[in-house]
């Protein structure tokens, strides 16, 4: 049976869809089977894979919307790897569904008949606390917090461990926090230690060891349509994830 991951935190410019990307690449050149879900309606990670959607692409707010079943909708992006796009429209998807009395688990209900299908399921959520990103716990196995080593990367952090909690406790049982990753890490400040440490401190072991580092070829590689393992295999920021994707499967395994 396959593990669906949530990349989550409520705070926004934490590099949240880069760590999706790259995490969701990686493991298919690891020959995992990896379904990637953008439920952001900004579609970062949608445009971040290279793939163009027309008017007539369906996503995944048809699928939530009960137009569309997952297989209708996902779209393969590289061997491993298929994704179902997201459109700006999800931002309407949370008004529609207000009333409907399953609206916290329209996404669980979608991925059910594909969880033995991949190795893994990545969701992309949104930086905020709606009914998307409801569904998207919902729905999860486990999550996985990107934190950015920056002056206010801890605001917020308490909430987001209890929405996470909320969840568990009312909706999923099962919810873990599979870890949390320091993302665009500047080991020349000072700062950036000192985040480092009070995170560590707060999270304890689920913290991995493994820093993805500031790194220019790193902000690039969206804006091109490709993970850092096709922009450029030799930069620092394709080996600190070939070395994150190595730790993320010895510790989920």
């Amino acid at each position: 049976m396959g593990k669906i991951i949530s990349l989550f935190n409520q705070k926004g410019g934490v590099g949240k869809t880069t760590v999706n990307i790259n995490l969701a690449a990686g493991l298919a050149e690891r020959k995992k089977t990896v379904l990637v879900i953008d439920l952001d309606p900004q579609s970062n990670s949608t445009s971040g894979f290279g793939f163009t959607r027309t008017t007539e692409t369906p996503t995944i707010y048809d699928v939530l919307s009960g137009l569309k079943k997952i297989e209708e909708v996902k779209q393969p992006i590289m061997t491993n790897l298929d994704l179902v796009p997201a459109s700006p429209d999800l931002a309407a998807a949370a008004i529609e569904l207000a009333t409907a009395t399953d609206r916290d688990f329209r996404l669980m209900n979608a991925l059910e008949p594909h969880v033995d299908d991949y190795d893994y399921i990545l969701i992309d959520c949104p930086p905020a606390l709606g009914l998307l990103t409801i569904n998207a716990l919902t729905a999860s196995d486990s999550v996985i917090i990107p934190i950015q080593c920056e002056f206010y990367a801890l605001e917020g952090l308490s909430q987001l461990v209890e929405t996470i909690t909320m969840v568990k406790k009312g909706l999923n049982p099962r919810l873990e926090i599979e870890g949390v990753l320091l993302n665009m890490v500047d080991r020349r400040n000072n700062l950036t230690k000192d985040v480092a440490n009070e995170v560590k401190d707060y999270f304890g072991e689920m913290v991995y060891n493994t820093q993805i580092p500031r790194n220019v070829r790193l902000a690039e590689a969206p804006s091109y349509g490709m993970s850092i393992f096709d922009y450029d295999p030799l930069s620092t920021g394709a080996w600190s994830y070939k070395k994150f994707v190595k730790e993320f499967l010895k510790r989920s395994e």
